[in-house]
C-alpha cells in the first residue's frame, strides 16, 4: 500500500492547507505536520513553503508530488492487473479531449467496451497538457489527442487526420458561399474555444503565420464546451471555428453549415498515445479497427 506519509503529501498539495488536509485524511493536524517533516528529513529537502493561510510546494516538493502521484497510480494499476488475472475485466483508463468527446471517438470507445466483457473502460476528459501529465504519471493508460509531444517513453499510433472549418447557422448570410474569407470572419460575431484548447491554439498560430492576429476579430464568447458552442451557433448568436469531426453529424443532418476558410490550412492528426510499457496492445488495434469501420 502507498506509504501514509506520501498520501499526506498528495492530499496537502491538493488542499493547500493543513487543516483541510487533516479533515480529509481524518487525522490530526499535528499528524499531518509530522508526516511532512518526516518526508523532508527522509528526502533531505524542504517540500513546502508555509504561510499563515496556505502552503505551496517548493521545486523539490513539486518533484516529490509528481512521483507520489505516479506511485499511487502504479499501485492502482497493479491492483487492476491482479484483479484482471482473476478473470475480472481489465480496466483501461483513457483520456480524451473535449473535441474527441464530441466526435466518433467517444462512440467507438463506448461500443468497444460494451462489446468486450473482458474490458472495462473509464474515460477522462481534459485539455491536452493535463492528459499528457496524467499519462506520464500512469493515471491514464492511453490518451487520444490532436497534438504530439515527443518524449522517449511515449508511443504514437495515428488514428485519423482532421481539420478546422468555419461553422455557421443555416440562417447566416454566408451559407451560400463555397468558402469564407478572413474579411468575412472579421465582420462576424465569433464564439471561440478557450485559448488553452488545441483548436484555439491551432487557429491562433495559423493566423500568425499569415501576419494576422486573433485580436482583429470580434470574439463575443469563449466557451470550453464544443456542444455549447454548436448550440449557440445553431441559434445564430455567432460563428465558430471547430474541427470537422466534431460537427460533421450536425452538418449531415442540416443543423449546421461548415465552410473552409480561404488561405487557412488547419490540418492536424489525431493520435493514440501510450507509454512504451503498455501491455494491452490488442486494445489499440481493436479500437483503431472499429474506428475505421465506423468511419467507412
Amino acid at each position: 500500500m502507498l506509504d501514509a506519509k506520501l498520501e499526506t503529501l498528495l492530499v496537502l498539495s491538493e488542499e493547500g492547507n493543513f487543516t483541510k488536509a487533516s479533515n480529509r485524511l481524518d487525522i490530526t493536524q499535528p499528524a499531518v505536520s509530522t508526516h511532512i517533516k518526516q518526508l523532508e528529513e527522509q528526502f533531505n529537502c524542504k517540500l513546502f513553503i508555509r504561510s499563515k493561510n496556505e502552503v505551496k510546494p517548493t521545486e523539490q516538493g513539486k518533484i516529490a508530488i509528481k512521483y507520489g502521484k505516479r506511485m499511487k497510480a502504479l499501485q492502482s494499476k497493479l491492483l487492476a492487473e491482479l484483479s484482471a488475472s482473476d478473470n475480472k475485466p481489465t480496466r483501461i483508463r483513457i483520456g480524451i479531449t473535449h473535441t474527441s468527446e464530441n466526435n466518433r471517438i467517444a462512440e467507438v470507445l463506448g461500443k468497444y467496451s460494451s462489446m468486450n466483457d473482458s474490458i472495462s473502460i473509464t474515460i477522462i476528459t481534459d485539455v491536452i497538457k493535463n492528459l499528457y501529465i496524467m499519462l506520464e504519471n500512469y493515471e491514464l493508460d492511453l490518451i487520444i489527442v490532436e497534438e504530439k509531444i515527443n518524449k522517449p517513453n511515449l508511443r504514437f499510433l495515428m488514428m485519423d487526420t482532421d481539420y478546422l472549418l468555419c461553422v455557421l447557422s443555416n440562417d447566416n448570410k454566408l451559407v451560400n458561399k463555397s468558402m469564407v474569407t478572413i474579411n468575412d470572419l472579421k465582420k462576424e460575431k465569433m464564439i471561440m474555444r478557450l485559448p488553452t484548447s488545441a483548436t484555439r491554439e491551432l487557429f491562433d498560430s495559423t493566423l500568425r503565420s499569415i501576419n494576422e492576429s486573433i485580436d482583429n476579430f470580434n470574439i463575443v464568447l469563449e466557451v470550453d464546451s464544443i456542444s455549447t458552442i454548436k448550440d449557440l451557433v445553431k441559434k445564430d448568436i455567432g460563428v465558430s471555428i471547430l474541427p470537422k469531426s466534431s460537427c460533421e453529424y450536425d452538418v449531415r443532418k442540416s443543423r449546421l453549415v461548415a465552410l473552409p476558410i480561404e488561405n487557412l490550412s488547419m490540418i492536424r492528426e489525431t493520435n493514440i498515445v501510450y507509454n512504451s510499457d503498455f501491455v494491452h496492445t490488442h486494445v489499440l488495434n481493436d479500437i483503431l479497427k472499429m474506428y475505421k469501420e465506423l468511419s467507412n
